[in-house]
């Protein structure tokens, strides 16, 4: 997604900053313009909704994070790893009411922000934890039929993965939490052969070192890609995926508008530079070395 301040140079409307901080995590702030709420961490936009309705003017790639169904049918319970604005959660919440989505946030003032300006509720089904995702993944026993991560902080080469969230182990880790049927959904900002190219593919070739199938979605709107890692050793082309989509929507377990849309996205063979690039570890997770070579606004 573009940055900030690119953005509002393309929107001639005036901008009305409605809410600004800082945390320990972020420089975040919430801007009216043009019919829109935008969130935005260290100039980087986060979050886009609109303000007279807050099921639209959100990112496409959002919507990626609904493919889960596609390899389970039945899904009663997600975990998220990253808050934002919300968009994800708002969304399941409207189409699935009867998923429990559990959310994990590092940021305090995150959480606050989205409750205030985004429309976040917390419910039965709607639930926020407040702590790092990875040592909540470690301290819980529960099993999900989803795992999704937006996840980014700030460095000097713009919005990146935090390192420990970007690893074979890490993968490892969630996979335990996965449930038979179970899928993980990761947001990477990148392009297949240009701008992060090489993170793209060192993301891919990690998660293919734990999960047997991998595909991505790559968003028309923004530089985002949508991995997907499934625990089902089956491999699955593009004309199946979309026959599960019919069914799902005739079916009406599915009722996004999009779906079969944003299902026609899929890309079933790994990224250009996945032979190329390194799996990430632990012990060596060298997100700033695949980032410092290539130049790009912020994407998010």
């Amino acid at each position: 997604m573009a940055g900030l301040a690119g953005w509002l140079g393309v929107n001639c409307t005036p901008a009305a900053i409605v809410f600004e901080t800082t945390s320990p995590y972020h420089h975040i702030q919430v801007v009216d313009q043009a019919g829109r709420r935008t969130l935005s961490f260290d100039s980087a936009m986060e979050t886009t909704m609109s303000l007279t309705n807050s099921l639209q003017g959100h990112f496409q790639y959002t919507e990626f994070f609904q493919m889960p169904w596609l390899w389970n049918f039945r899904m009663t319970n997600v975990l998220m790893i990253g808050l934002g604005g919300g968009s994800t959660q708002r969304a399941y919440e409207h189409y699935y009411p009867g998923v429990v989505v559990e959310t994990v946030e590092i940021d305090p003032a995150v959480a606050q922000v989205a409750k205030k300006y985004f429309q976040m509720r917390e419910s039965a089904t709607q639930r926020i934890h407040l702590e790092d995702g990875r040592v909540h993944l470690r301290r819980s026993e529960k099993q999900y039929d989803a795992i999704i991560l937006d996840a980014y902080v700030a460095n000097r080469y713009g919005s990146f993965i935090p390192y420990h969230l970007a690893t074979k182990e890490f993968f490892l880790l969630a996979r335990e939490h996965l449930a038979t049927n179970g899928v993980i959904a990761y947001n990477v900002i990148g392009t297949l052969g240009d701008w992060r190219a090489d993170i793209l593919g060192a993301m891919f070739k990690t998660m293919k070192a734990v999960f047997p199938q991998v595909y991505f979605f790559a968003a028309s709107d923004s530089l985002n890609v949508v991995l997907i890692g499934t625990k089902s050793t089956e491999h699955l082309t593009a004309a199946v995926l979309e026959q599960r989509a019919l069914a799902l929507i005739q079916q009406r377990r599915v009722t996004l508008p999009a779906f079969l849309q944003r299902v026609r996205a899929v890309r079933t063979e790994p990224p250009p530079s996945f032979e190329l690039s390194p799996i990430l570890t632990d012990d060596y997770a060298p997100v700033d070395g695949l980032l410092s070579g290539i130049n790009g606004a912020n994407a998010r």
